[in-house]
């Protein structure tokens, strides 16, 4: 089976929407970890003053955790996928979160426009045809200076971390999401993964865009080496001394 993608993945996604959340909460650790990657910006005083970019904000779960870890900051959610920004949109939100939906690679359409002092991209990279273009546009986005973390399923490398991957999706996620209906959609989230970067192989690809200060930090719990979150900034001086 291919990999969906664009329309087909946002269409997918929207029919996801109704159980999501459901499914999402059987994962242990999953907001958890989240907020972890939305605390390692590491943005001072709350975020205060601060805009930052939630791209591919799902139902709201990674939201939520910018809203925890940066009480104070500015926070744009941007999600495809109208099924899923529609329950994210309806839950209670503060005054300074606001929804709006576009595709990653169409992000100036929807009105998106920079400058952001982060971004937060959590579970998107492997979901989207050209993760470089994708890149690019986030560090066109950042103000100098700029902070991402990328939130993601990229394995380690090691053949261990791949079977348990493999072994979770056969015995849990597949068949829960095939009794929801969706079972193409997650299908699709377990090829995602064996097929995307490593870990250390996405934390070259954030280089090579560009960025500096990368790490490659792994997540606590059963998912220990199959999520990480890749961190990175806009350098804030260009090549040649130009902000």
């Amino acid at each position: 089976m291919p990999l969906l993608r664009d329309a087909e993945l946002a269409t997918a996604f929207d029919h996801a929407s109704r159980t999501y959340d459901r499914l999402v909460a059987c994962n242990p650790g999953y907001h958890s970890q989240l907020r972890r990657s939305a605390r390692r910006l590491g943005l001072p005083d709350g975020g205060a003053g601060r805009r930052v970019l939630d791209l591919g904000c799902g139902t709201g779960a990674s939201t939520a955790a910018l809203v925890a870890a940066l009480p104070r900051a500015e926070i744009v959610a941007v999600d495809a996928s109208a099924g899923m920004l529609e329950r994210a949109a309806a839950k209670r939100w503060p005054d300074r979160v606001t929804f709006r939906r576009a595709p990653a690679e169409r992000l100036a359409e929807a009105g998106v426009e920079g400058p952001f002092d982060a971004v937060l991209a959590a579970y998107l990279f492997r979901n989207v045809a050209d993760p470089d273009r994708i890149l690019a546009a986030v560090r066109g986005l950042l103000a100098p200076g700029g902070r991402l973390a990328v939130h993601e399923y990229t394995l380690s490398g090691l053949p261990a971390h791949r079977a348990v991957w493999t072994a979770v999706c056969g015995g849990i996620v597949l068949p829960a999401g095939t009794a929801a209906g969706d079972g193409r959609l997650y299908r699709h989230l377990w090829r995602s993964v064996v097929g995307f970067d490593t870990a250390p192989a996405f934390g070259d690809r954030v280089r090579r865009a560009g960025f500096d200060r990368v790490r490659v930090l792994p997540l606590p719990g059963w998912q220990t080496g199959i999520v990480h979150t890749v961190l990175a900034r806009r350098p804030a001086v260009a090549a040649g001394g130009a902000v």
